[in-house]
């Protein structure tokens, strides 16, 4: 997916919360700020908001000496998520259809995206968490991934978020975990997933884990390792969490389900929804 007009005020605001949770200075506030609205003015559209995001963010670690600003969120995000743990998976377990069920907490923890916003509030994850149970669910249905899954003997799961990734886990539950491989980022950005935060939420007990070689807040292949990338063509099912996964990878190759929660306009109209909707989109 290209980078729309839209995307620029998100990148630029995306800049200014990174530098504030590195910094309490105000120059290098209004440093980072000025520094993202001339990299904002070189951009090229074409490419995907997480290839843009990258290169932002890497320029705030440069300018702050802080690789990793959203570290105690992400910590918070995994507690917070490892807390309902029990009682979802109990829901979950009980429901009459679990794959279903484990498909709508996946996409609900989707909300826990610092890129998307300026903050999350606990409350904010419950009662999004609460609404999914019974929410719409756009796109192809569970029984549609069932039957991906099924004929898939290897299936690459792609995480988004911290915190998230314990919802995550909720779904891989519900399918066969010793075909699955989930990837997290090689290094910090935003408040995405790296193995630290998988082994936090129990997913290196479960599944392999791997990183993808890359600092980018989506999939962006290009940055990703040889060893990620030739994963990724070898799989025979991909599941791709967030936002920033979907942006990154819409338009690549190969039998992919999107698995997000729609958190701004720009995504809204490029998957004709409104804004909020949960979404399981098939690729091909």
């Amino acid at each position: 997916m290209q980078t729309y007009l839209d995307c620029i005020p998100c990148l630029c605001r995306q800049a200014l919360d990174a530098a504030r949770f590195a910094t309490d200075d105000e120059a290098i506030h209004m440093q980072v700020l000025r520094r993202a609205l001339t990299a904002a003015g070189e951009m090229d559209m074409r490419q995907s908001p997480p290839a843009m995001a990258q290169k932002m963010h890497r320029l705030i670690g440069e300018l702050t000496g802080s690789h990793d600003p959203y570290a105690g969120v992400k910590a918070h995000g995994n507690e917070y998520a490892l807390a309902m743990y029990p009682e979802l998976s109990r829901r979950i377990a009980a429901a009459n259809d679990p794959l279903a069920a484990g498909v709508r907490m996946a996409i609900a923890g989707n909300i826990i995206d610092f890129g998307a916003t300026s903050s999350v509030e606990d409350a904010t994850i419950a009662s999004h968490i609460e609404a999914a149970w019974s929410a719409p669910l756009l796109g192809n249905s569970v029984d549609d991934l069932r039957a991906a899954v099924a004929g898939a003997r290897d299936i690459l799961y792609l995480g988004d978020n911290a915190g998230e990734i314990v919802f995550d886990r909720m779904l891989i539950e519900q399918l066969p975990a010793e075909r699955i491989t989930y990837a997290v980022k090689a290094f910090p950005v935003i408040n995405d997933a790296t193995r630290v935060d998988a082994e936090q939420a129990g997913l290196t007990a479960l599944v392999e884990v791997i990183d993808n070689g890359s600092d980018a807040p989506g999939t962006v292949l290009e940055t990703c390792s040889d060893a990620f990338r030739r994963r990724f063509a070898e799989a025979d099912l991909i599941i791709s969490k967030g936002q920033g996964n979907y942006e990154s990878l819409s338009d690549s190759v190969g039998d992919i389900f999107f698995l997000l929660k729609v958190k701004c306009k720009v995504i809204a109209q490029d998957l004709d929804c409104e804004q909020g909707s949960l979404i399981l989109k098939r690729s091909s």
